[in-house]
Order: C-alpha cells, then structure tokens, then sequence
C-alpha cells in the first residue's frame, strides 16, 4: 500500500484487514437484523425500536466515550471493544437456539454493540492520524481503502450471505457476526502502541469532554462537517426503518431480493469511495461534499417513485456513491486539521451528533409509515437531505477548508509517528 509514492506503514494493513473482517460481520447482521425482527413482528413501530437501539448509546454517552478514549491506550480500547462485542452475540444466538428470541432481547442487543461501536469507531478514529503521522495524503488515500472495504464487506458480500445464513438458521447469522468481531480483535491487538497526548493536570474528565465538545460548535468548518451526517442519519434511518418492509410490500422481493438491494447500495458506496480522492482533487473537498450530499438526496427520491425493484436498485447504488465519497472526505478533512489530543473528543462528539439524530429518524420512519403509508418516510428523508445541502453548503465551502488546512500545521513532528510493526 502507498500513497504519492511513499508506503504506508505496515500497522496499516492489519488495521485494514481487521475493520475488512468485522465489516464482513456487520453487512451480515445488516441484513439479518430487520429480516430477524420480521419474524417476530409486523409492526413498523417496533421495527423501529431496534433500529434506534444501536444508536442510542451515542445519546447517552457519546460525549463522555470521546474523553475516555483520550484517556485511554486507543488500541486496547478497540480489541476489547471488539472482544466483548463476539461475546455478547452468543447471548441471542442461543436464545434463538431455544427460540426465546424477542424484539425487546433483539433492542438490547443492539444497544450494547452499538456501546461497544462507540468506543471501537472512536479510538478507530483517533489512532490512525497517529498511525499515519497525520499526514493527509496517507489519511485520504487510507481512509478510502477504510471505506471501500467496508463497504464492499458490509454492503456488497455481507448482506446476501447474511439472508443465506438465516435459511440456515436465526442463530446462524449472528454467530458468524461473532466470528468477525473476535478475529477482528486479535488482529487489532497485534498492532503498535500510539502515543498517547498527555492529559491535563487536574482536569475532570465531563470537563475535559466539554472543551471536545466545544471545539466543535465553535468553529464552522466542523460544524458543517458535523452537520452533515447528523441530518443524513435522520434521512437514512427513516429510510432504513422501512425499507425491509418497502421491498417486500411495494416492490414484491424477499429476503434474497432485499440482500441484493443492498448490496446494489454498497456496489455505489465503494464506486463512490474509489473516486472521492479523485473529486476532491478536481472540484476541491468542500465543493465535492455539496455534491454528494445533493446526490444523496436525490437519489433517495428516485428510490421513493421507483416502480421496480431494477430502478430502486439502480437509486441506491446511487444514494450509496454518494455516501461513500462522503465518508472518505469529510473524516479525512477532520482528521487533518484537529489537533492529536482533541482527536477522541471531537470524533466522538461529531459522531454523537450523528448518531443521536438517528433514533429521531427511526422513529420517524416508522411514524410516518404507520400513518401515512411506507413510501412517505422516503419523501421525507429527500428532503431533509436536500435542505441540509442548502444550510450547510458556505460552513463547508473550498475556501474555509482552505484556510483551515493551511492554519493547521500539517508537517508530522517525528514522534507523532508510530514505527511499523
């Protein structure tokens, strides 16, 4: 692997193959997650509770988890995360052995992974700038590889084999999940020690998580870029909420039609994720984001008006592209410009922003499909879409990313780098 000539450092291919393994697990429980809960329910309200579940621990703790994490050693946060997530699976793996298997056993579940992805997705955040010695090259060119693997893991191969496993069988699924979690933490384990930032004297750790917070909300730049996916994960969960159901009933596909709708969304995301540095480059990183999110929510309106299951795939491999490129820009751009002793904070505060507005979105999903039919929460999440496109378009523009990378002293100090391993 390189980037501009140069290779990037060999701790970099086993975080890579770790998040490719996990994320091969997650497009699993991606699929197998709603088609579990529609074998116990019908009932879009109660879709919708374990939906929201795995996000809420953004909502609760996410601020907090951010201070922790740079507190904490990064790389024995996320093996562990990891570990404990392959553990808690066995719980409703053998709870549909013996076919106790229940919506509120289902929502608890998905809490505590997402408490588990908290802490994972943040110290993952946080570590790789010092893997890669903040260098932005190696962050975008990283992040991209990042991205297309787990989009074509947890999007393109996970889905289909997570509808085949549940033929096998509801434990089946869930068990592989497992597999991928525990793999995914002795991989992780085996990579070099980052230098930690040294904690300020004295400082409470709800202190410590407002100043993380604060920077934030503070400058503009990381506002929009914060913004963003906080507004999308309304206009995707309300999708995602419904969509299991939107196929079977107004597309007339099954659970092998509704794996391959996804993976159609997860083929777009890793186009979209290959050709984000390209965008970037051409059009610039703030002009390329308004771009892909106008994409998005266009997208997600041909998805609501198509007839078929062939043209709604052909709106989510759309929808998915632009997704993808934004998932490569905008953290690469964050990663670059923060400070290393903020890094955890502001991750998990912009992720919290995020996160937390998916259970609104969830819920409005299953609200608005209970009371005015399951083709309205797409209508819906088009327009919040396309209306964040228009707010947010100045906070991000080239000329403050500009300025901001300029003013962030990009050249790596010699110990910000971590040897390879």
């Amino acid at each position: 692997m390189s980037a501009g000539g140069r290779k990037l450092p060999a701790g970099f291919g086993r975080l890579w193959s770790a998040q490719t393994v996990s994320s091969l697990g997650d497009g699993v429980m991606h699929a197998a997650l709603p088609l579990l809960a529609l074998t116990l329910t019908r009932d879009p309200m109660a879709l919708a509770v374990v939906a929201a579940a795995g996000t809420l621990p953004w909502l609760l703790f996410g601020i907090l988890g951010g201070a922790l994490v740079d507190r904490w050693d990064r790389r024995r946060t996320m093996w562990i995360a990891d570990a404990a997530r392959a553990g808690l699976l066995v719980i409703p793996a053998a709870a549909a052995v013996f076919d106790v298997l229940s919506i509120p056993l289902l929502a608890t579940v998905a809490f505590l992974l997402g408490l588990g992805g908290l802490f994972f997705d943040t110290a993952a955040s946080a570590y790789l700038p010092d893997l890669l010695g903040r260098d932005p090259a190696f962050l975008e060119r990283a992040n991209a590889r990042l991205r297309g693997a787990q989009t074509a893991m947890s999007g393109f191969a996970g889905p289909p084999a997570g509808s085949a496993l549940l033929v096998l069988g509801r434990a089946v699924p869930l068990l592989a999940d497992a597999v991928s979690f525990a793999l995914s933490a002795v991989l992780v384990r085996s990579l070099p020690v980052a230098p930690r930032p040294a904690p300020a004297a004295r400082e409470s750790l709800l202190r410590q998580a407002r100043a993380g917070a604060s920077y934030v909300f503070r400058d503009r730049l990381l506002l929009g870029l914060a913004l963003r996916p906080a507004v999308g994960n309304v206009a995707f969960l309300a999708v995602e909420t419904v969509l299991a159901l939107f196929a079977h009933e107004r597309l007339g596909v099954g659970a092998l039609g509704f794996g391959l709708l996804l993976t159609a969304e997860a083929t777009g995301g890793l186009l979209g994720a290959g050709i984000a540095s390209s965008l970037g480059r051409r059009l610039g990183t703030g002009t390329a984001l308004t771009c892909t999110a106008t994409i998005e929510g266009l997208a997600i309106l041909g998805l609501a008006a198509a007839p078929n299951p062939y043209l709604a795939g052909l709106a989510l491999a759309v929808c998915g592209a632009g997704m993808g490129a934004t998932m490569v820009l905008g953290p690469s751009l964050r990663q670059a410009i923060v400070p290393a002793h903020l890094m955890g904070r502001v991750a998990s505060t912009s992720r919290m922003l995020a996160m937390c507005a998916a259970p609104f979105g969830a819920f409005l999903g299953g609200w608005l499909a209970t009371s005015y039919g399951v083709r309205s929460p797409l209508f819906a999440a088009a327009g919040l879409l396309l209306a964040m496109t228009a707010v947010t378009a100045t906070m991000t523009g080239n000329r403050r990313v500009e300025a901001a990378l300029r003013g962030s002293r990009l050249g790596p100090a010699p110990d910000a780098r971590i040897a390879a391993a």
